[in-house]
């Protein structure tokens, strides 16, 4: 972290080539963000600005996104949508306010199921503005494409890119296989836990202590509900609160639901904390509510998004490469990765205005949907019951219709795409310009 009294900027972040044991015993190289994995978590102030000097050490050009958080358009990281592509050896600075407290994460924009792939993601927790009573567990979840030895096997497979994608083979939590986190006993605890990876859904589960649900996608849910399970796609995070048992080395697992049978992920174990309060509080509080504004349904405009899958013909080159392209926004593939030729939007909105939006996944695959720049509101959905929630992603389920609500209210030009990396690299990702 840099020094702001003597530096114009709060962290020193670089990406760059680098070495850690993924797998035990063995080396692989990755992608980091200052060398390392996991990457520094960034933390700022609800309300607050927030300077980060990125320095580019890869051999390619890059850039850095910040998921979820409601930022200034020439901020958000996209190459040729909303910046220029930090060259090899080149800087930026990124300069905004983080108008609302929750967990997000960062990570490129670039070339990213290899950037994203090898490593370079990372936690951006925001405080609110007030303390509340929760200690806080980060648990990033992410999957490795390796071998036995630690090399890497092909990180995206065209059949699977046309399917749900190409899954991990070594599944880490905070970097590590199946990890123990120490936890404070009897404590009140903010379980943080964001999905940084390429392709997987984790459905997550919490072994007994009533936990509950405190935000989806750093939005609180107010008041919280009581927690089961929930599944989150690529880019989608979920903050759970509960009560670490009173006695040192009991255990809370932590699993992966498949079905009625669960993976674990991770175990957390209590220790006795130095000057901890003999008699901790015992309520799980909401969380206070974020500054989203909130959509005018009597005198909204209706829009509709059709994510659809095109088939297996792809394009290919005069030379003889194939340009994968499997999915489609309102029939429409996104097709400019490497240039600045870019498409037209795919819709226009009024700035202020607010908008009912249909999105309707006409594929036999999930899909996690991301907007950039702005929070929506879930409203209904014809696969489950909704109680209206607030997010930046929606995991769609195959077939899925959901309605979503927003007020244009974040002028610029903003990336809406599904967060599955392979999926957006072959078609489906578009644009929507606010003005």
């Amino acid at each position: 972290m840099a020094n702001p009294q003597v530096d114009d900027y709060d962290y020193i972040l670089t990406a760059e080539p680098a070495r850690s044991e993924v797998l035990a015993g063995t080396e692989s190289d990755i992608l980091g963000f200052n060398g390392q994995f996991p990457a520094p978590v960034i933390r700022a102030k609800q309300g607050q600005r927030l300077r980060i000097r990125f320095i580019n050490k890869l051999n390619e050009p890059t850039t850095i996104h910040w998921h979820g958080i409601r930022i200034d358009v020439a901020m958000d990281g996209v190459p040729y949508l909303t910046q220029p592509p930090i060259p090899a050896g080149g800087e930026f600075l990124y300069d905004f306010v983080c108008p609302d407290a929750g967990t997000f994460w960062y990570h490129p924009h670039m070339n990213s199921v290899k950037q994203l792939g090898m490593g370079l993601v990372g936690a951006l927790i925001v405080d609110e503005s007030s303390a509340t009573p929760y200690r806080d567990v980060i648990i990033g979840l992410k999957d490795w494409r390796l071998k036995s030895d630690g090399t890497y096997l092909p990180l995206s497979l065209p059949r699977e890119a046309a399917r749900a994608g190409t899954l991990g083979t070594v599944a880490t939590v905070n970097g590590r296989q199946q990890p123990v986190i120490p936890v404070p006993a009897g404590q009140a605890l903010r379980l943080r836990f964001l999905n940084m990876d390429n392709t997987r859904v984790y459905t997550i589960a919490v072994d007994g202590r009533e936990p509950v649900c405190l935000a989806l996608d750093g939005s609180p849910l107010i008041p919280a509900r009581p927690f089961k399970q929930e599944a989150i796609g690529a880019g989608m995070r979920v903050d759970v609160g509960l009560i670490a048992p009173t006695e040192p080395g009991t255990e809370i697992v932590i699993h992966d639901m498949k079905g009625r049978f669960g993976v674990e992920l991770c175990r957390l174990r209590t220790v006795v904390e130095e000057g901890a309060a003999e008699k901790p509080d015992k309520t799980l509080l909401s969380l206070p509510p974020n500054p989203i504004p909130e959509p005018d349904l009597e005198h909204a405009e209706a829009l509709s998004f059709v994510f659809e899958w095109q088939g297996a013909l792809s394009p290919t080159s005069a030379e003889g490469e194939v340009n994968h392209s499997f999915w489609l926004i309102n029939r429409r593939a996104w097709d400019s990765h490497a240039g600045a030729d870019l498409p037209a939007p795919l819709a226009r909105l009024e700035l202020g205005k607010t908008y009912v939006i249909q999105l309707h996944n006409a594929t036999p695959h999930h899909h996690p949907i991301h907007l950039h720049g702005f929070i929506f509101t879930v409203l209904s959905s014809d696969k489950r019951d909704i109680d209206p929630y607030q997010c930046d992603t929606i995991l769609l389920e195959k077939n899925e219709r959901a309605t979503i609500a927003l007020v244009a209210d974040n002028p610029g030009r903003w990336m809406f795409h599904c967060h599955v990396i392979e999926h957006m690299k072959t078609g489906l990702m578009g644009y929507i310009h606010v003005a």
